[in-house]
């Protein structure tokens, strides 16, 4: 391992860094001149800046192995598992939590952790999703927890105790659904979008909306990826960052109805929108692997397998929602933190970088 060198902020290290937010993050702390480490199941980054380190955060062992001379400062975890339980979930991510931080313990290196969760630490786990007496919108980060067994939480716990122990401060960042670039993730709205419009490009169908009466017609807001880097960084900085719970959305809202037909203007097609009853992504794109195998050999794309694209579940799920939902930024904005991003801006500069990329025809 070389010396660091002395004119960086730091050493970082991204979990997750082939992820929507992992990628942005790892970006920013190059640009930043951090020496930065990304540590992936794969072994691969998403710059050549940044040093690869191939593990995986089911197995202590091979963590405490690949990260014994990494020595970071600065950890952005950015990386979950979904499970087909929330059992299973708790066990998985909360330990995933525990693990990494128990494998970089040993190091005495860490200053700050900053992880990112979700809204569903306050709209519930998946299998208790929007049930029960849910806080008003919008979400105030001082709301307590819910009373349901939620992974959210089980992270945040394992990431408390880790800092008692070794002396870091922390941050958590609870986001709205991410508009960024990846693939393979499982939480990517825009691509996913994409990928629909595509199919329906192709297939010469309308581009409905697939989601809720509320979400066609209430407001919502979301979360740029870069945005959520950028907060990342400035609470491992920022003393009014530290030991702090923030959330993370662009700072503007819209509608569905509104954003809606200009994504359908922005690939040329016809669109509808709420009409009786949700018609869900999962549904109407049910058999649509070959379509996209076919649309990927004809176009030159580099992605041939639709489910590294595209997520229906996750999408179905975010515009599904039978509730409002809106966070309060101004515990961030109080403390120092007030960047924002326009949301419709964002939207299209994703897109036009998933066609950039040839990953949508």
């Amino acid at each position: 391992m070389t010396a660091r060198p002395t004119t960086t902020p730091g050493r970082a290290l991204v979990v997750g860094a082939t992820g929507i937010v992992g990628q942005s993050v790892a970006r920013r702390l190059v640009d930043a001149g951090w020496e930065t480490y990304g540590l992936s199941r794969s072994g691969t980054t998403p710059h050549p800046d940044v040093r690869p380190v191939r593990a995986d955060l089911s197995d202590p062992a091979g963590l405490t192995q690949a990260l014994a001379d990494v020595r970071p400062d600065f950890v952005a975890i950015t990386a979950w598992t979904r499970m087909d339980t929330e059992a299973e979930n708790i066990r998985v991510n909360g330990g995933a939590v525990r693990d990494l931080l128990a494998a970089l313990s040993p190091g005495g290196s860490l200053k700050h952790v900053a992880l990112m969760t979700g809204l569903k630490h306050y709209l519930g786990p998946f299998e208790a999703y929007g049930q029960g007496e849910m806080p008003d919108t919008p979400f105030h980060e001082d709301e307590e927890r819910l009373p349901y067994p939620n992974f959210y939480y089980a992270q945040e716990d394992e990431l408390f105790a880790a800092a008692e122990r070794d002396g870091f401060t922390w941050s958590v960042h609870r986001s709205h659904t991410v508009f960024g670039f990846a693939t393979g993730n499982a939480m990517n709205m825009v691509a996913t979008l994409c990928a629909y419009a595509s199919l329906c490009k192709d297939r010469g169908l309308p581009f409905v909306f697939p989601g809720s009466e509320t979400q066609w017609n209430g407001l919502t807001d979301v979360t740029d990826a870069d945005l959520l880097a950028e907060q990342m960084l400035w609470a491992a900085q920022a003393p009014a960052g530290q030991d702090q719970a923030f959330n993370t959305a662009n700072g503007d809202v819209f509608r569905w109805r509104w954003l809606w037909p200009q994504v359908a203007a922005w690939f040329d097609l016809e669109w509808e929108g709420y009409a009786g009853a949700p018609r869900t992504l999962e549904a109407s794109m049910a058999g649509m692997e070959p379509v996209w195998r076919e649309l990927a050999a004809t176009h030159g794309l580099v992605e041939p397998d639709l489910s590294r694209v595209a997520s229906w579940w996750h999408s179905d799920a975010d515009l599904g929602r039978e509730m409002e939902v809106v966070t309060d930024m101004n515990k961030s904005r109080t403390a120092g933190f007030s960047a924002t991003r326009d949301t419709r801006a964002t939207f299209f500069d994703y897109a036009q970088q998933y066609r950039d990329a040839r990953v949508i025809p």
